[in-house]
């Protein structure tokens, strides 16, 4: 047996909210859409992880999400232009990642990182 994905599911009633969020700005593909459910994501390969922690690091609360992009301070700069508040950073982690946590339309705490 292989476990071949895993999806993070977020129980909301306006299900159109992600769009700005997930597709416009972090630029995931809308893979599916049933009307009572929409699923973001991305056709590059997507290693399959689920962590499980007493916080976030330096100190946090543990975030909802943890999404992985290329360039973090341009994703930074977009959520700051688009009005989603940052709850930390950005922050140079003594790990080894550059990261800001944003909250998303659903009030989820999104860990936004990239590595150094």
């Amino acid at each position: 047996m292989t476990v071949k994905r895993i999806v993070a599911n977020v129980h909301t009633q306006d299900i159109s909210a992600a769009t700005r969020f997930y597709q416009d700005i972090l630029g995931l593909d809308l893979l599916m859409d049933h009307g009572w459910i929409a699923t973001y994501g991305s056709q590059e390969k997507m290693d399959i992880q689920i962590s499980f922690a007493s916080q976030g690091g330096s100190d946090t609360p543990t975030p909802d999400l943890s999404i992985e992009v290329d360039h973090v301070d341009e994703v930074l700069e977009r959520m700051k232009e688009a009005g989603f508040p940052i709850e930390y950073g950005p922050a140079n982690e003594p790990w080894g990642v550059r990261r800001f946590y944003v909250r998303d339309p659903f009030g989820k705490l999104v860990n936004i990182l990239a590595h150094v």
